[in-house]
């Protein structure tokens, strides 16, 4: 079950964050990735739109930290993804773009 959660910023956008099983192959595991956008359904709306079809945000029980708000924010594209630390302790991993996680590999021609 993927935890998840959002901030309302005073501006009136929202920045969310989701714990999701890793898109990627060659990463097991899980990822925390956080959107910024205008509301939670655009937010999500994003997500979808990049082929995480099945991301739903039901409660907010992990909802994003103030360190998680600022990488967001200064992110030009507002979407950002690292690997979900096991135990609960942050992970010393740098933030990257979404792009990145979900680039498929090109296969030798």
């Amino acid at each position: 079950m993927a935890a998840g959660g959002f901030c309302k910023l005073p501006n009136g956008s929202v920045v969310v964050a989701l714990n999701l099983p890793s898109p990627a192959a060659d990463s097991p595991g899980s990822v925390r990735v956080l959107v910024h956008a205008q509301n939670r359904a655009r937010a999500l709306t994003r997500l979808r739109n990049l082929g995480l079809r099945a991301v739903y945000l039901r409660g907010n029980a992990a909802p994003p930290t103030p360190d998680e708000i600022t990488a967001v924010l200064h992110h030009p594209d507002g979407l950002i993804w690292r690997t979900a630390p096991d135990n609960g302790v942050a992970a010393m991993e740098l933030w990257r773009p979404i792009r990145s996680l979900l680039r498929q590999p090109t296969a030798p021609a």
